[in-house]
């Protein structure tokens, strides 16, 4: 049996700093992870839109209050959700490395 070939995606995901499994994973976790992001995101502001036209069927004279309160609370929530997608891109893209540093012999000191 002869080893194949990695694909051109593996390939050019891979760096010379990082084994390929690590640049994978952290790729694979942002992509799950924005993914989460805006699934959330979506159905928050889904929940609120319905809950502020509920309310406004309901009370119709409340309507400009509601409609004031859903629109900020839909920006913060668009809020959380940039910040959360920034957070995995830079994890993906900026994972630390763990790599030891030994100084030079030349300024090793030597304890007598």
């Amino acid at each position: 049996m002869s080893a194949q070939p990695k694909s051109a995606l593996i390939t050019s995901i891979c760096s010379k700093n990082r084994s390929c499994s690590s640049t994978i994973i952290n790729h694979a976790g942002a992509g799950i992870g924005s993914g989460l992001v805006l699934i959330g995101a979506a159905y928050g502001i889904g929940r609120l839109a319905s809950s502020a036209l509920e309310g406004t069927a309901r009370q119709p004279e409340a309507a400009n209050t509601i409609r004031t309160t859903m629109i900020i609370a839909a920006a913060l929530i668009e809020g959380f959700t940039f910040f959360a997608l920034v957070v995995t891109f830079m994890l993906a893209t900026k994972a630390p490395i763990a790599t030891p540093v030994e100084k030079p012999a030349a300024e090793q000191t030597v304890v007598k």
